[in-house]
């Protein structure tokens, strides 16, 4: 099955650019009350994701042997706490098996295209629902779902 017919596309997900302000993406996030959200170049390169750890910890780390201020904080662009590796992207081609196993670990798997920029999201929800529906899952989680 093509993993289009589950995209979030774009355009209807929340994200934020990498060049944002420390401010303007931790404000993003509570808006939307999510705890990670993409992070695209403004050339539409998925960077990343970012979460409410990478901004907790970047407010709890000490440089110098003091904490950041808020005006500080302001100099931060979203790029500069992203953590490498966490969220890792899939192309459109992917298989339905290899989004399980990405779903595992991630709430939604960005979706990117054959040159990296970011075109949507799956929920992990939607993958879920799917198998459900196949009844590729054990009775006792079709029952969640």
């Amino acid at each position: 099955m093509n993993i289009a017919y589950f995209l979030l596309p774009k355009a209807r997900v929340a994200h934020v650019y990498d060049d944002n302000t420390f401010r303007q993406g931790l404000e993003k996030m509570r808006h939307h009350g999510y705890t990670a959200i993409p992070v695209i170049s403004r050339t539409g390169q998925y960077v990343g994701t970012v979460s409410e750890g990478d901004f907790l910890w970047r407010l709890l780390s000490e440089e110098e042997g003091r904490r950041c201020t808020m005006k500080e904080l302001e100099k931060l662009r979203v790029r500069d706490i992203l953590q490498d590796g966490a969220y890792p992207p899939v192309r459109i081609t992917v298989t339905m098996d290899e989004l399980l196993d990405s779903a595992m670990n991630q709430n939604f798997i960005p979706v990117v295209d054959d040159v990296g920029s970011f075109i949507g999201i799956v929920t992990r929800k939607d993958i879920i629902r799917h198998f459900a529906e196949q009844d590729s899952l054990p009775r006792n989680l079709r029952q969640i779902v």
